[in-house]
Parts: C-alpha cells; sequence; structure tokens
C-alpha cells in the first residue's frame, strides 16, 4: 500500500467516524506512522492537517444537519463529536459566519422566499421574477 492509499483510507476512516472521539495519534497508529510523519505527509497530500480535516468534515455535517432537521443545536453538536456546544458555536462562526442557529434561520428563510436573497439589480438584469406563489423581498 503506498503512502497515499494509507491518507486515504484514513481519510476514508474520518469520514465514516467523525462522529466519535478521534485523536491524531490514534490516527497515526492506523497508518503505521508515527504522529508527527502522519501529519506532515497528510498536510502535504491534502493541504490540511488530520485534525483540520476533521473539524470541516464535523462542520459540514453540522451544516447539513441545521438545514434539514428540526434537531436543537445542541442535540447537532454532540451529533456531529463535538463535546461543547461552546467550542462548537465558536468554530461554527468561525468558519461558516453565523452562529448555528443563525445560519439555520437563513437557510430555512431563503428556502422560502429565494428571490429575497437575489439582488434586486440581478433579478432585472436577468428577468427573474418570482412566481404568484413567491414573495417579493
Amino acid at each position: 500500500m503506498t503512502t497515499l492509499e494509507q491518507l486515504s483510507s484514513i481519510r476514508t476512516y474520518i469520514d465514516d467516524h467523525y462522529d466519535q472521539p478521534l485523536s491524531t495519534a490514534e490516527l497515526a497508529r492506523r497508518a503505521h506512522l508515527s504522529r508527527y510523519h502522519f501529519i506532515r505527509l497528510f498536510r502535504r497530500f491534502f493541504r490540511e492537517t488530520p485534525h483540520q480535516y476533521l473539524i470541516r468534515q464535523r462542520l459540514e455535517q453540522a451544516k447539513y444537519l441545521l438545514a434539514n432537521s428540526t434537531l436543537p443545536v445542541t442535540d447537532i453538536c454532540f451529533a456531529v463529536g463535538f463535546e461543547s456546544v461552546g467550542s462548537f458555536s465558536t468554530l461554527f462562526h468561525k468558519s461558516i459566519g453565523w452562529a448555528p442557529s443563525v445560519y439555520r434561520a437563513r437557510v430555512w428563510e431563503q428556502r422560502r422566499n429565494p428571490y429575497k436573497f437575489i439582488p434586486g439589480c440581478f433579478r432585472t438584469m436577468y428577468n427573474l421574477s418570482p412566481s404568484e406563489n413567491d414573495q417579493s423581498g
């Protein structure tokens, strides 16, 4: 197995187990590499550390759940593998630009009224107008 195959296998493992506690040391053992060598190689091949990749996967799943479920933010936080609502909310806001509850509200509002989020000049330029069932914003 080549190094890239080993690292790809670990990335797949992270994808499948993002909701569980995963340490860099454990992932390095699975790749049969020392911790520091594993981090260096992972970053070289994927342009981010294993920890950054794990956090990104958790945040992407949180975005999906916020947009497509009615689970409380706290439940989503724990469902995607974070251990603290505070750290989850801080990371989410730093990465996405909004607090989790604001992100959810914006996504749901955009689904209800998509034209509200398209600038008027753009709607005019491309002759976009809401159907009779949509409300214009």
